[in-house]
């Protein structure tokens, strides 16, 4: 499977095994502990998806966005996205606040452009991208579909340019 380079809205499922605590940039610090990480973005520029996803799924050396200073200490679980020149992130972060169980670990995480509360919500088990798809149309009633990288499949997804 090949991620296209079109753009579109991903959520980040990302585990962590550890407690340990994190500088987030000039955020400010936040505990980790173990359980499930949901980062929400949007991807519009150049490379759409794929650049984007890319980026996330190699750790920087130099931090520049707030989810790369997390990655040193999380692994990829899987990626839900959908293709869609429309930045929906904040629909997506709207929705996500509102699972079962969802809780921000860290207020303006990934957000410090807009409104939202965070861009990024804990779970302490891995949140379920069907319960997500049902909450989402219900409140977008015209959103594209949500597809879904599996931790199994994610090794096999081309990222970066085809040969």
């Amino acid at each position: 499977m090949v991620l296209e380079p079109k753009p579109g809205t991903y959520a980040l499922i990302l585990s962590c095994s550890t407690t340990i605590r994190v500088q987030i940039g000039r955020l400010g610090t936040m505990r980790l502990q173990p359980g499930y990480y949901v980062y929400l973005g949007s991807a519009l520029g150049a490379g759409g998806l794929r650049a984007r996803i890319a980026h996330h799924h190699k750790l920087s050396l130099r931090p520049h966005w707030h989810i790369d200073y997390l990655r040193a200490h999380t692994r990829f679980h899987g990626i839900w996205f959908s293709y869609d020149a429309r930045r929906r992130e904040h629909q997506w972060a709207r929705v996500v606040r509102t699972m079962r169980d969802a809780r921000a670990p860290l207020l303006e995480f990934g957000a410090s452009d807009c409104n939202c509360r965070s861009h990024l919500y804990f779970f302490k088990r891995c949140p379920s991208r069907t319960r997500f798809q049902r909450a989402l149309e219900s409140l977008a009633k015209r959103h594209p579909p949500v597809e879904e990288f599996e931790p199994v499949n994610l090794s096999r997804v081309r990222l970066g340019r085809e040969h």
